[in-house]
């Protein structure tokens, strides 16, 4: 079932999509998942966020550059090296790691990217993300709810100078995602995690919380 309303089904099986078609997706349905990344809470009701759609496929081949050597330098050699995280199989990793490899090579080609960003003259600080990162969960709940794929994205954030002037943001704006969404090519399943008593505590840090 590629799409859904149930917003518990909706949550376990909207893991990330990295193989996209390159079919165009409708307007519509883009204004449909942007619509949903404003309803979400963000400090003080400021609404400070800002999302640039983009569809010209010089400006993604651009940021595709520094993307692919983000992969090259950082995170494929990551890969090689780390262990499989909770609730991940190392046949499952291997997989993980093909389909980042997959959207490494193929990023510029998926139909439509929303840059999540934050209109703000102060530097990005640790707590600036609260104002954007719940419109990015929503859009990626969206996405899924209409059956499209899409997964959150920092890594030209390693070069994020030359990524946001490949991107065209003026000064004051800064990126803090980049959604590449379109339709997937796999199926939508169940998101790989842990199990709760690994992650959740009850009154000090490391006691078990007794509501598992």
């Amino acid at each position: 079932m590629s799409d859904s309303t149930d917003v518990f089904e909706i949550m376990h099986t909207t893991r990330a999509m990295r193989r996209l078609k390159p079919d165009p997706v409708p307007d519509d349905l883009i204004r449909k998942i942007l619509e949903a990344g404003i309803c979400a809470a963000n400090g003080g009701n400021t609404q400070r966020w800002r999302f640039l759609v983009i569809k010209d496929p010089k400006i993604k081949k651009a940021v595709q550059v520094f993307y692919k050597r983000a992969f090259d330098e950082v995170i494929g050699p990551r890969y090689a090296t780390s262990a499989p995280p909770p609730g991940v199989t190392p046949e499952r990793y291997k997989r993980q790691h093909a389909a980042v490899e997959y959207l490494t090579e193929h990023y510029h080609q998926a139909p439509v990217w929303i840059v999540a960003c934050i209109e703000d003259t102060a530097p990005p600080n640790r707590w600036a993300g609260a104002s954007i990162y719940p419109a990015v969960q929503n859009m990626l709940l969206a996405a899924r709810a209409l059956g499209l794929g899409s997964t959150l994205t920092t890594r030209h954030l390693l070069y994020e100078k030359e990524a946001e002037a490949a991107l065209g943001l003026p000064e004051g704006v800064h990126s803090y995602a980049i959604l590449p969404i379109g339709y997937p090519m796999g199926r939508f399943g169940p998101v790989g995690r842990g199990v709760l008593d690994a992650f959740v505590y009850q009154d000090q840090w490391g006691k078990p919380y007794a509501g598992l």
